[in-house]
């Protein structure tokens, strides 16, 4: 069978309908494929090269200069396409055949749509031999494996722009894929912050090109913008996020007549950061006067303690209840919060929803001996009481969301002295797996676990059509391996600080297969080269 597949790129992406289109005609069959590739590489090279690569591997041939252009091999390396830098002739020598159009006699064509990147035609010829497009389904072997919906993560710092050196939309949305996460909603305390449409615009530029994962984005509410959280578009944004704490970013809102002002003028979700400045302040004096600037990190969860978590979290309730607001608390860190919490009410009845995070679940404060400033994150962990109530919480449904607060920073910046050490740690490689490992321990099903991560994301924050396994929703599916372990090395990690507070953990699973809007983007250890991520978008 010969097969000439010729892509039609749909939008401004040349280069990635072009790798995808490639991918898809070696999958179902090509022998031969057809294309006047040096017009289709633009910004992103790489995603065509990859996919020839992968195209090569499968002894599948390339005729350049098919087309009605006449585009050989050499226009490759002309001014006007990538040079050698990014294509090696000499690699591909093998790979490309040239011929003109006259060449070549088409007999049959037909169209293909697919969901992912629109519309390409694809042409079979074979001068005088009557040929079929053999469209075979990929069977994929679920067998003994666990199929649940993709991690909706509601709290993601990806970094981008202004931080890049901790990570960035590309490099942590492939660590997402990696551990079954498919979509997130990612924090706004970038540089520049994510506190105009301007800026909120411009993260959504730079995840269309460059996520591996869906994606949305929270836009972070200050003192003095409410006018640009009246003009959101509901549909687009995921929520309002409040940090009533400081953190990394420097977004702290503190003028309690703006915050109420921002509960009061908005429909949208508003997720706060719940940690009682002034009581932190005074904390950080007095360990000041006790150490210097020699404070020990253990001394983190008595600073940031479940005083402060407790008095921001009961008025951020407490103003939720006045005003009418949809609130969601984020990281609920202390079991002195959990009775703000109601679990009497159905999710689609509750007004205010609460969140914990992986490290709260995993962690304790004597911990932190071992793992010193690579567990400081903002709140603190505490206690193993405060831990194991909050998995007894998760049970009985005053947890609603289980997060990653994936929060990376690079090791040198996590090796400084207490004050100047930022707080926060890569974890979305592997959220999946620690809930999974510990989850049978306090009596927690898989399925309650997949309620956390994925159905009650999606219904609190009315995502539209996923975080379930659902006929007409995307398909969004991860494969957990349950007689296969995880050793957790430096080499595996893909986060861009290149390190993890799991280092040299074994965990009992592993992500078998993940799967994105019906593609297989992560299998054999390793994330398929082309971002499949979507924006994601809501049902307000």
């Amino acid at each position: 069978k010969i097969m000439v597949l010729r892509a039609v790129p749909n939008g401004d992406e040349y280069d990635k309908d072009v790798a995808l289109a490639i991918r898809y005609a070696v999958d179902n069959g090509a022998k031969i494929i057809n294309g006047s590739f040096g017009k289709y590489f633009s910004s992103n090279p790489e995603w065509v090269i990859d996919a020839i690569r992968y195209a090569s591997d499968n002894d599948v041939l390339f005729i350049a200069g098919a087309g009605n252009e006449s585009k050989d091999l050499d226009s490759l390396s002309n001014d006007n396409y990538p040079n050698d830098q990014f294509f090696n002739k000499n690699e591909f020598s093998d790979t490309f055949i040239k011929v003109g159009a006259s060449s070549i006699n088409l007999n049959e064509s037909f169209t293909a749509y697919f969901s992912n990147y629109g519309k390409i035609n694809v042409d079979i010829f074979a001068p005088g031999v009557d040929l079929t497009f053999d469209n075979e389904i990929k069977i994929i072997d679920g067998n003994g494996r666990i199929a649940i919906p993709g991690m909706i993560d509601d709290q993601v710092h990806f970094r981008e722009p202004g931080l890049t050196h901790k990570g960035d939309i590309s490099s942590e949305s492939k660590a997402a894929i990696a551990g079954g996460v498919t979509s997130y909603f990612e924090m706004p305390n970038t540089f520049p912050n994510t506190t105009s449409r301007k800026e909120f615009k411009k993260k959504i530029q730079i995840a269309s090109k460059n996520s591996f994962a869906n994606f949305s984005f929270m836009f972070g509410g200050t003192n003095d913008n409410i006018d640009e959280i009246k003009k959101l578009d509901d549909k687009d944004v995921a929520g309002i996020k409040l940090f009533l704490g400081s953190s990394t970013g420097k977004m702290l809102i503190d003028n309690k007549d703006s915050i109420e002002k921002i509960f009061k003028s908005t429909s949208l979700p508003i997720s706060a950061h719940c940690e009682d400045e002034q009581t932190i302040k005074d904390n950080t004096e007095y360990f000041k006067n006790l150490y210097g600037e020699d404070i020990p990190i253990s001394a983190h969860p008595k600073i940031r303690s479940g005083e402060a978590c407790l008095k921001s979290s009961s008025f951020a309730v407490k103003l939720a209840e006045k005003t009418g607001a949809r609130l969601n608390v984020f990281h609920i860190s202390t079991a002195l919060e959990l009775n703000l919490f109601d679990n009497s009410e159905e999710l689609n009845d509750k007004k205010i929803t609460s969140e914990v995070c992986a490290h709260h679940l995993w962690f304790t404060d004597e911990d932190y001996n071992e793992f010193g400033s690579k567990i400081k994150w903002n709140p603190a962990i505490k206690s193993m009481n405060d831990r194991d109530s909050l998995w007894e919480a998760i049970k009985d449904n005053k947890i609603d969301i289980i997060a990653s607060d994936h929060a990376p920073h690079t090791i040198e910046e996590k090796s400084n002295k207490y004050l100047s050490c930022p707080s926060g740690g890569p974890m979305v490689q592997h959220t999946i797996l620690s809930l999974l490992q510990n989850c049978k321990k306090y009596g927690v099903s898989h399925e309650k676990i997949v309620e956390k991560i994925a159905h009650n994301p999606a219904t609190i924050f009315k995502v539209n059509k996923r975080g379930f396994l659902r006929e007409g929703y995307y398909a969004d599916i991860v494969l957990i391996d349950t007689n296969t372990p995880t050793h957790v090395t430096k080499e595996s990690i893909l986060y861009k600080c290149g390190w993890s507070p799991f280092e040299g953990q074994k965990f009992d699973n592993s992500i078998y297969k993940t799967i994105l809007n019906g593609n297989v983007v992560y299998e054999n250890g390793k994330v398929n080269s082309i971002p499949y991520g979507k924006k994601i978008t809501f049902n307000r």
